[in-house]
């Protein structure tokens, strides 16, 4: 025994002992092509794979259905085993016959055909028998006639169907067409190729094929916004950064190919609040009397601007004060009157805007009403008197600036136990004094006029500069080289002679020769 006969022992199947030795994939040889041996029964088509309705066979005795032959080759124009040229003319319609049991048989022997009989058919009549019909009835006898209407054949006529000598003939994995995978593709399938979703699949199972069905009924394309309605980026709106279209459509394929890096556009609101330098003033008159507010527009933009907006549209006439709480708030704004309507000019909720130097102190403060972080619409309140823990809370966007008396008849009135005033406290109108929104609109339209005939001047500018440096152009040599002649209009000779004449009779009419005297 030697030192090192145990050297290669390993704890687990190597590759070579798996493929060779065991259970694993074993390579392309004449050993193992038995594995891959497929038969085809000879009552299948050969195309098709299924049972035959209408069979019809070629010279070497492979069966097809009619139908799916002449598809076949109308497509391909090749027999479907052998690769070789055909035409539907060397097709020979076969006749099999069937007994009481309905099997296949011999017409002429009446035995029942199975894998292991030995079939020929007659090429001039089509007629299917078995191969010891043939050869006793016909072959050993000399008797070279059809055994079911006499018609006359000769040996060579006489097809093989299915010899069970060579099995080698009805290997399904020697087809041609299963080698090249040449099919015939049906209407649906035509179709499905052209659907964008999957055509270009070429396999899938049942679960991924119902998805994608599912998918095509579900999907609805995005509607793209026309292009006048398209805002673009000038240099007022103009953020420092980019949409980032162009990373985007790099990275996801579901995305559009964008190649031009565009910046992001600021929202109009904001590059308007930008312009806003002073505070705005707004009256409510009241049942009970005014009540005038001061806004902090400059510091508070979006809550004023939609409080103003409000007012101006005549949102809050004829609302009334739904809740008041004495030493604490009255609060008001909401069309419903139940403490949970309104809404924004924006159709939806907006941020809260806090800032350190805007507290809830004193009486008089006006701040939004919301019903929790970011909830603001169109509901407000007026306090009483300090609310320190209502800071961080309620956004302060304004405060009381005449009216304390209103105020004070407002808390004066009786509340019932859900905290609503027993005597109605309605807002009949509300007056706008100073919008500095609107001015900033203004401004705005202004400044982006000036930008617009600026650049409309710059470009006339460099036009102007470009045609300077151009040379000019040469027509001729000599004095007035660089005229045009052509652009040069002549009078009409008639023009010419009309005026000569008409000098001629002012002439004429003159002092005259003294004759009159």
């Amino acid at each position: 025994m030697g030192k090192r006969q145990h050297q290669k022992d390993k704890m687990y199947l190597t590759y070579t002992e798996w493929s060779e030795l065991y259970g694993g994939k074993k390579f392309e040889s004449a050993e193992n092509n038995h594995v891959k041996f497929k038969r085809l029964p000879f009552e299948h088509c050969c195309i098709t794979m299924a049972p035959f309705e209408m069979p019809y066979c070629d010279l070497q005795g492979n069966v097809f259905e009619y139908e799916a032959i002449l598809n076949f080759l109308k497509t391909f124009k090749v027999n479907p085993i052998n690769g070789q040229k055909m035409d539907s003319k060397s097709l020979i319609k076969l006749k099999f016959h069937r007994n009481a049991n309905d099997e296949y048989h011999c017409p002429a022997l009446f035995k029942p055909f199975s894998k292991n009989s030995h079939i020929v058919a007659v090429g001039t009549t089509g007629n299917v028998y078995c191969w010891e019909a043939i050869d006793q009835l016909n072959i050993k006898t000399k008797n070279w006639k059809d055994l079911v209407d006499d018609t006359p054949f000769q040996r060579k006529d006489i097809i093989t169907i299915q010899d069970p000598q060579r099995l080698e003939k009805y290997d399904i994995s020697t087809f041609h067409h299963i080698k090249k995978n040449l099919r015939v593709l049906t209407e649906e399938e035509l179709l499905e190729r052209k659907n964008p979703a999957s055509g270009r699949i070429k396999t899938m199972n049942l679960e991924t094929k119902e998805t994608l069905e599912q998918l095509q009924q579900d999907y609805q394309p995005t509607e793209e916004e026309p292009s006048t309605s398209r805002r673009t980026a000038d240099k007022f709106n103009a953020a420092h950064y980019s949409t980032g279209a162009v990373a985007a459509s790099f990275t996801s394929t579901a995305m559009v190919p964008v190649s031009q890096i565009e910046a992001a556009i600021i929202d109009d609101d904001l590059v308007k609040y930008e312009r806003v330098k002073k505070k705005g003033y707004v009256r409510l008159n009241t049942n009970h009397g005014p009540l005038n507010l001061e806004l902090f527009c400059d510091q508070i933009p979006r809550a004023c601007d939609n409080f103003i907006k409000h007012c101006a549209s005549g949102y809050y006439n004829n609302v009334m004060f739904h809740r008041s709480i004495r030493n604490f708030i009255v609060q008001g704004g909401d069309p419903t009157g139940s403490g949970s309507g309104g809404e924004s000019i924006w159709g939806k909720k907006f941020e809260d805007e806090f800032k350190p130097n805007l507290t809830h102190t004193g009486r008089g403060v006006l701040s939004m009403a919301n019903s929790g972080p970011n909830t603001n619409g169109s509901q407000f309140f007026i306090t009483y008197r300090s609310c320190k823990h209502l800071d961080g809370k309620h956004t302060i966007f304004g405060k009381l600036v005449g009216g304390l008396d209103t105020l004070q008849k407002m808390e004066n009135i009786e509340v019932d136990n859900k905290d609503r005033p027993i005597e109605d406290i309605i807002i009949e109108n509300s007056q706008v004094f100073v919008n500095p929104f609107a001015e900033a609109t203004e401004q705005l339209a202004k400044e982006r006029e000036e930008e617009a005939a600026s650049k409309e001047e710059t470009v006339k500018k460099e036009e102007q500069q470009k045609r300077m440096k151009e040379p000019l152009k040469v027509y001729r040599e000599g004095v007035g080289k660089y005229l045009k002649l052509q652009a040069v209009t002549k009078k009409p000779e008639s023009s010419v002679s009309a005026s000569q004449s008409a000098k001629k009779k002012k002439l004429a009419n003159g002092f005259g020769n003294f004759s009159s005297w």
